[in-house]
């Protein structure tokens, strides 16, 4: 299948840890957004080695699992990925209210560093999608 359903859906628009893997690369925990077109995108900064892997190979997968606790369920997406310059910032300002608590001033701080640094989006465009429910 390449389309996330809406059942994938439900499980990417949760503030879960999707795992990255790139073209050459290891997997890492990464935060992400599941888009209305149905890619997946994240941010990086521009020289970080998954940049540099993907202009070499713009290939990527990201993996979601539910927490423990939960009935097993996971939804991989693999496919082309595209470099986009604009949106980063705004990106990572979502995401990191969703994952922290910005009233805390230590993650406050944080954001602001990370907004204090160029930032690319990288964009998943998904050409297979595999899913697991037990």
């Amino acid at each position: 299948m390449t389309a996330l359903t809406d059942q994938d859906l439900e499980l990417l628009r949760r503030p879960l840890h999707g795992f990255l893997t790139v073209a050459g690369g290891e997997p890492r925990p990464v935060w992400f957004e599941a888009t209305a077109e149905g890619t997946i995108q994240l941010f990086t900064e521009p020289d970080s080695p998954k940049v540099r892997r993907v202009r070499r190979d713009p290939r990527a997968s990201l993996t979601v699992a539910a927490p423990v606790g939960e009935r097993e369920r996971w939804v991989s997406a693999t496919g082309r990925v595209s470099l986009e310059p604009g949106g980063a910032h705004e990106l990572a300002s979502r995401l990191a209210a969703r994952y922290w608590d910005l009233d805390d001033p230590e993650r406050a701080a944080d954001l602001e560093g990370i907004l204090a640094v160029d930032q690319l989006r990288l964009v998943i465009h998904p050409e297979k999608v595999r899913r697991y429910t037990y």
